[in-house]
């Protein structure tokens, strides 16, 4: 009786131990590469998908295991299909991916592609590469697609700057039986899920092919030289964090990454496909790589065309009110150190109005000689300036008496560095300032701008945005 009892118990610790095991194991295939020894997919990496994704998705109990991913940079080993197209034999600034399913009602793919290359010039066609991925499991249809999109674009095609690619139903988690999160019906479970794998597969084709990666839908019309606009802001954004920029505030529309994020990414929509619609998911997967807030540019430079939706052919009017189709004057904003002695409200810094964002710089009540001052990395040619004080909620918030001034000579360290002589361009007209052809008007390479207050003002001040447009750098 004594041994049974003790031959039970080694069997409990035996089952607890192997449980442990396969706990550790589990957690342990899922850091891995899938890796796919001639091009299929091992069934237990798909049981791995489904398992991982039974549970609700927060952001706080997965922070520690998707940091350690984020630091994962392998591919994902599928086979692809190239339908049209070939291997890019170099790489480019930008890669905008679309996938397309069948619609039930209307299709824009053919118009989209058209909008993308339309909207670009020579030179930006040089930069980019379209992807499009037909994710449809019906043959016939991406077949007779594939055919409408080679006579269509055939010159992009032999161009290297569009490809088509396709991957089987074979490569894909199982769709049907998923959680109904949100009350949501299986039907669009099943659709919202799909579309998180498809996305995942498109973004690990794509991962070394270009320095960003832009995400459009199917159903999109871009704005004039949108690339031209997408690199200034970039540039802009030299020196600081950011994981996604948004250039449209609808859906997965316009959403920029470094191509170097796109595998963890990947990997991330596969993990929780079936947990939420992309789009949320996206918002998770910024937060937990440390950008709290959204970073989206105004005007959108890319606009929601469909009148169908995707999903059973629903009606889907969404516009983006922000969108401009003709070309826009982006500033260049040249990087440089930003300062006042001004007291500031919270934090509402100097940094914030010389952002290409929504924000500002907030100061309370200024006083005579008080300025704002922009020193430049560089000297710079500057061809325009243009400064918005106040906002539509606070338009008493302005420079109701202030000047703008540029300057040259810089002395000091980098810390305390300025400007000892200043040529005085204008001043201030119901808070605004703005400037043409200065390159004409002021004969130096300049190192600094100013914005002075001449009079004092009981009323705090917002500088809402600091615009600057340079011809050429000057020589140093």
């Amino acid at each position: 009786r004594h041994n049974s009892k003790y031959f039970d118990k080694m069997r409990c610790l035996r089952k607890r131990s192997a449980v442990s095991f396969l706990g550790i194991l589990v957690v342990c295939l899922l850091f891995m590469n899938l890796y796919i020894e001639d091009g299929y997919v091992l069934e237990g990496d798909k049981q791995l998908i489904r398992e991982t994704t039974t549970h609700q998705l927060n952001p706080e109990r997965y922070v520690h295991s998707f940091k350690d991913l984020s630091n994962f940079s392998g591919s994902i080993n599928i086979s692809y299909r190239y339908l049209a197209g070939t291997p890019l034999p170099r790489k480019r600034y930008l890669t905008i991916g679309l996938s397309s399913v069948k619609r039930k009602k209307g299709n824009y793919l053919l118009e989209t592609i058209k909008s993308i290359f339309e909207q670009s010039s020579y030179e930006e066609l040089k930069e980019i590469a379209v992807v499009v991925q037909l994710a449809d499991f019906d043959s016939v249809w991406c077949e007779g697609m594939v055919q409408d999109i080679s006579q269509k674009f055939a010159h992009h095609i032999i161009a290297g700057r569009l490809i088509v690619i396709h991957v089987p139903e074979d490569y894909y988690p199982v769709l049907d039986g998923l959680k109904r999160n949100y009350n949501d019906p299986e039907d669009r479970v099943k659709f919202r899920s799909k579309q998180n794998v498809d996305y995942a597969f498109l973004l690990n084709f794509c991962a070394n092919l270009s320095d960003y990666y832009v995400m459009l839908e199917d159903d999109v019309r871009c704005s004039k030289n949108f690339l031209t606009a997408v690199k200034k802001v970039v540039t802009s954004r030299e020196g600081s964090y950011w994981v996604t920029l948004e250039f449209s505030k609808l859906g997965y529309i316009g959403k920029l990454y470094h191509s170097h994020d796109l595998p963890r990414l990947a990997h991330f929509l596969l993990m929780f496909y079936q947990e939420m619609p992309c789009d949320w998911l996206l918002i998770h997967f910024r937060g937990l790589l440390a950008q709290k807030e959204v970073i989206r540019f105004k005007p959108s430079l890319f606009q929601h065309m469909g009148y169908y939706s995707s999903y059973k052919g629903a009606e889907n009017k969404l516009k983006d009110d922000d969108f401009e189709e003709e070309s826009f004057d982006i500033p260049d904003n040249p990087p440089a150190n930003l300062h006042t002695n001004m007291n500031v409200f919270e934090n509402y810094e100097a940094s914030k109005a010389y952002s290409s964002i929504d924000e500002y710089f907030w100061g309370k009540a200024p006083s005579t000689g008080d300025f704002y001052g922009i020193v430049f990395e560089k000297p710079i040619k500057i061809s325009k300036i243009k400064v918005v004080t106040g906002t539509e909620d606070r338009q008493n918030d302005i420079l109701h008496h202030g000047a703008l001034e540029v300057g040259e000579k810089i002395v000091g360290s980098k810390k305390g560095r300025q400007c000892t002589t200043y040529l005085r361009l204008g001043e201030f007209k119901n808070g605004n300032f703005e400037i043409t052809d200065v390159e004409h008007k002021v004969l130096f390479d300049i190192n600094c701008m100013r914005i002075l207050v001449t009079k004092s003002q009981k009323e705090w001040l917002i500088i809402r945005s600091i615009s600057i447009w340079t011809s050429q750098t000057a020589n140093q």
